[in-house]
């Protein structure tokens, strides 16, 4: 039984349609004799016989006949899935799913999905707005086609190209006393005594920050009166109320929420964070997934990034 294949059951389909061999094998383009012994083959696998032959005409026997609309919905269904396979490399119908933080969806994306939804209207596409975990998870689970964000876990089921580099800055009101500095930057030491307002303590840019001040790295603390905001948007509301300043990447100030406040990057020691292109091991990313992380990396590329933002030397040449 394993032995069946299209052919056999597309020759059968054909002779009962056409109630004859030799119009069956000249529509299928093969020689009757060819024809005869594909029939022959089949219903010696079956062990049935499912056609009567006369000599004016072949009908179905009653098994052929109960076998007919099975084999026309194989056909019918083997047919429309390679007709689906077919149009997904072809970029004419599919579905493409990205999950990315915050920033990474409202700065960078934005432009490179709708040049993308132009060039291929028929192909949907769905974006996750997620943290650093739940970008990792959506990968893992096969919920997305890849994630844009950090390493925040170095999964060994996944695979992480770096992409972008992202300066970490103090994120201010414009008339703060750090903000009137003449110094385009400011370092660690100039935030070291100030209140801070950070994101909370799942976030990956938190996550980074805290393990830079516990490798001594930056001359931080975040004990004692800590404000704490579980969104981006809601960190912007606070420091523009005068509530502290914070401590984030260039990118995530870059968003709309921020965009009333002040930006300025933090030296001695320069600190970035590293986005990645986040893929599973072993699950390659379909032809439209390809298109539209090709057009991103050249978007990155052409296009004038937010300020203190810049491509990595090493961005992976799968897109290139």
């Amino acid at each position: 039984m394993n032995n069946l294949s299209y052919r056999h059951l597309s020759a059968f389909l054909e002779v009962a349609r056409h109630g004859s061999f030799t119009q069956a094998a000249e529509h299928l383009h093969v020689t009757q004799s060819t024809l005869t012994a594909t029939i022959k083959q089949l219903e010696a696998k079956v062990q049935l016989r499912l056609f009567d032959r006369t000599t004016r005409r072949v009908n179905l026997t009653r098994e052929g006949e109960r076998f007919y609309p099975v084999a026309e919905r194989l056909i019918s269904d083997f047919d429309t899935a390679i007709n689906d396979l077919r149009a997904s490399a072809q970029q004419q119908r599919g579905q493409i799913g990205i999950a990315a933080s915050p920033s990474v969806l409202h700065s960078l994306l934005p432009p490179v999905i709708k040049a993308y939804c132009t060039a291929f209207p028929t192909i949907a596409i769905s974006l996750k707005e997620e943290g650093a975990s739940g970008i990792e998870d959506s990968v893992i689970n096969n919920v997305v086609d890849f994630g844009i964000g950090g390493n925040r876990s170095a999964h060994p089921e996944l695979l992480y190209q770096p992409i972008l580099s992202d300066r970490y800055g103090v994120v201010m009101n414009a008339d703060d006393p750090l903000a009137t500095r003449l110094a385009e930057e400011l370092s660690w030491q100039d935030i070291k005594a100030r209140s801070l307002t950070m994101l909370s303590a799942e976030n990956g840019i938190r996550i980074q920050i805290e393990q830079l001040i516990n490798s001594q790295q930056i001359p931080l603390s975040l004990s004692g009166s800590l404000i704490e905001a579980s969104t981006p948007a809601t960190l912007a509301s606070l420091v523009k109320n005068g509530i502290g300043i914070s401590i984030l990447p260039a990118l995530a100030a870059s968003t709309p929420a921020f965009d009333s406040l002040l930006f300025k990057p933090l030296s001695e020691p320069l600190i970035c964070r590293e986005l990645c292109l986040i893929t599973r091991k072993g699950r390659s990313i379909g032809p439209a997934g390809q298109e539209l992380l090709k057009r991103a990396i050249r978007y990155f590329r052409e296009t004038p990034l937010p300020a203190y933002v810049e491509m990595t030397q090493n961005t992976f040449n799968q897109s290139d």
